[in-house]
């Protein structure tokens, strides 16, 4: 009677012993039966494909191919002459000529000289300001000569070009006057003005009499 009720009792306890190894024969270990799957890396690049080393648009469009030689520009398909070409500022020099009086007036030639290595041109009227050491204006601006056509200088290097600076002398007319530190000479067509200093007297500064007149640029120096 013992023998036959301990074989079924130690069946069952091997059963019990068998199921709750967790191992398996191969080696590996397999993962538990209860929680979530790690997640995957993120990709490394825009496009998905990692170890490139460079990234595709993040609209997964293609990347537009990089521009030919020369696409782009506005070229006309002709090299830029280097002859006929205004004049610069920078490439200039302006200079103040001796007063050469008469029948009561003053005569001023203000000079522009091409120091740069190329040819170039001046058309027109120069701007002009007689102005303090400080830069300031001391007299309305002088007015443009009437009846006298402006002309293109074409001037090389060391080529001059001059406009007559008159005015009727202000001890005849007895207008107020000032004394400029110096004249802003600026070539036609520029912004930037050339400073010469101002040696030819009082100037009048009322707007109203012996008012300073410039002529067009005209070929030489005004000798």
């Amino acid at each position: 009677m013992t023998h036959r009720f301990l074989l079924p009792g130690a069946l069952l306890c091997c059963a019990v012993l068998a199921g709750c190894g967790g191992g398996s024969t191969d080696g590996t270990a397999h993962p538990g039966p209860s929680g979530p799957a790690p997640s995957a890396p993120a990709a490394a690049t825009a496009g998905g494909a990692s170890g490139t080393g460079t990234s595709g648009p993040a609209d997964g469009t293609d990347a537009a191919p990089p521009p030919s030689p020369g696409a782009g520009t506005a070229s006309s398909g002709t090299a830029v002459p280097t002859t006929g070409r205004r004049c610069h500022t920078a490439e200039l020099k302006a200079s103040v000529g001796a007063d050469h009086p008469g029948a009561g007036q003053a005569n001023f030639a203000l000079v522009l000289a091409n120091t740069s290595g190329r040819t170039c041109t001046v058309h027109g009227f120069p701007g002009v300001a007689f102005v303090d050491g400080a830069g300031q204006a001391v007299t309305p601006d002088p007015e443009r000569a009437t009846g006298e056509a402006a002309s293109t200088v074409t001037l090389s290097p060391g080529g001059h070009a001059w406009s007559a600076l008159t005015y009727a002398n202000p001890a005849i007319t007895g207008v107020t006057t000032v004394t400029p530190a110096s004249v802003l000479v600026t070539p036609p067509d520029e912004t930037a003005a050339i400073r010469v200093r101002w040696s030819g007297g009082e100037v009048s500064n009322t707007g109203k009499a012996s008012v300073p007149r410039v002529s067009p640029l005209r070929p030489g120096d005004g000798a």
